[in-house]
């Protein structure tokens, strides 16, 4: 690893005691509800993009487009035999309005395995938030479409993690879904369990809109400007229900944090350093990038999506040889431990990317724990941040972006093959969730 210049050394090192994180994640949490399309949401673009002028990022301007907005309202579920009682419940944004009765049926972790061993004709299915170990997470939007294939009328999704949080998170990629679901707390799901064991229905009540809106990317430029430039990225909109500081504010502050640094370096190439708007909905700000950049230009893509939450990275390579290989360099010349994981996701802002052919890597951090632990719930706040975390990954991040930019300067970047991308998603048994959420690319087959 190269030496720094003298000022991208000192701005190094000031990061070990710089307060400007806290006070940046201080202030997008105080906004509270930033969900994409919110007024809310307009005011955290407009925290970014202050804060990226403050950092150095040059050119800083926002990318307005069109999303699909979905409002919460009112959500009841009522259990209608053996007893009669009410839970709380939230639906999950992209839930229609709708009134809905049925068994309840408990399929477990909601894998398709699961459900394909139970009767959910006319049923509530009821599933969990996480999955079983030793196999790839199965995602809520996977779990969801193909109960509702099956034959359900209805989703019940409960959390693992105690509390009396239930959990929110999308159903479909940026358009109204075709059934209600609603998130319940691990005790309630407790409860569900037991009833469904029983013969238990219950009935599912939503009140919600989708209508058009509109969010923002809030995009500018480091380094020199240069023909091929890497993009560095993160989402900073949130969930209507909490305060987002883990997901995804550790996240943008730790881009913030790393633009800082960057824009006190002597890069080889251009940076385009983006927040990007409308992630939590499905991905609506990086489809909207992917469309509008010149993907020729793009050397790679670095996706801050995790990080700065918990002590030790774990670096996503979706199946990228060249950043999975600069991230273990980085890792082993600062004897900092990141732990490399090959296997590819469609479900944060790398995707877009990836799925044409640009290699990337998302920057998440581990708990230790499976699933998302506080996030998508209530308990998402500041109180949970260790901004120490996000200072350090920062600074990972921004070593990280140096090393590919220096690489990308000196020659072409081999771009991920679409027919191996397609075998590793299929070879991680995504294609059966995937078809079900709607999201498997035409084009693989």
């Amino acid at each position: 690893m190269d030496e720094f210049s003298p000022e991208g050394m000192a701005q190094f090192a000031r990061t070990w005691t710089d307060g400007r994180p806290w006070e940046f994640i201080s202030q997008l949490t105080a906004i509270g509800d930033h969900m994409a399309g919110s007024d809310g949401d307009e005011r955290a673009g407009e925290l970014v993009a202050q804060t990226f002028d403050d950092a150095g990022v040059r050119d800083v301007a926002y990318d307005e487009f069109e999303l699909a907005h979905w409002t919460r309202g009112e959500t009841t579920l009522e259990l209608t035999a053996p007893d009669e009682r009410t839970f709380e419940a939230i639906a999950l944004p992209y839930a229609p309005a709708g009134d809905v009765e049925g068994p309840l049926v408990d399929v477990g972790y909601g894998t398709p395995a699961e459900i394909d061993d139970h009767d959910v004709e006319g049923a509530l299915v009821v599933a969990s938030t996480t999955t079983p170990s030793g196999g790839r997470f199965v995602h809520r939007m996977e779990k969801f479409g193909y109960a509702i294939d099956s034959g359900a009328v209805g989703f019940l999704f409960v959390n693992h993690v105690p509390g009396q949080l239930p959990p929110t998170g999308a159903l479909r990629y940026n358009e109204e879904a075709v059934a209600p679901a609603a998130g319940v707390s691990k005790e309630t799901g407790a409860w569900l369990t037991d009833y469904a064991s029983r013969g238990g229905r219950a009935r599912l009540t939503i009140d919600a809109t989708t209508e058009p809106g509109t969010s923002r990317n809030v995009v500018g430029r480091v380094g020199p400007d240069t023909d091929r430039e890497l993009l560095l990225c993160a989402h900073y909109d949130g969930h209507d229900i909490a305060e987002g500081a883990l997901d995804n504010g550790c996240g943008i502050a730790t881009v913030v944090t790393a633009a800082r640094i960057l824009a006190a370096m002597d890069l080889e190439i251009g940076v385009r350093v983006v927040g990007v708007g409308a992630e939590e909905v499905g991905l609506v700000g990086a489809e909207h990038l992917a469309r509008t950049l010149d993907i020729d230009r793009i050397a790679g893509v670095v996706n801050i999506d995790g990080a700065g939450r918990y002590r030790d990275l774990v670096a996503y390579t979706h199946t990228s040889d060249w950043t999975e290989a600069v991230t273990a360099r980085v890792a082993d010349d600062t004897r900092h431990p990141i732990r490399i994981e090959d296997e590819p996701h469609p479900f944060s802002d790398q995707w877009p990317f990836v799925r044409a052919g640009i290699p990337a890597v998302q920057l998440h951090s581990d708990s230790g724990e499976r699933g998302r632990g506080w996030g998508h719930t209530h308990a998402d706040t500041r109180d949970k941040v260790d901004d120490r975390n996000i200072r350090e990954h920062g600074m990972l991040t921004a070593l990280l972006v140096r090393e590919l930019a220096a690489e990308a300067a000196e020659g072409d970047i081999p771009r991920l093959d679409d027919e191996s991308v397609a075998h590793s998603f299929r070879e991680a048994d995504f294609e059966v969730g995937m078809r079900a959420a709607d999201i498997w690319p035409e084009h693989w087959g």
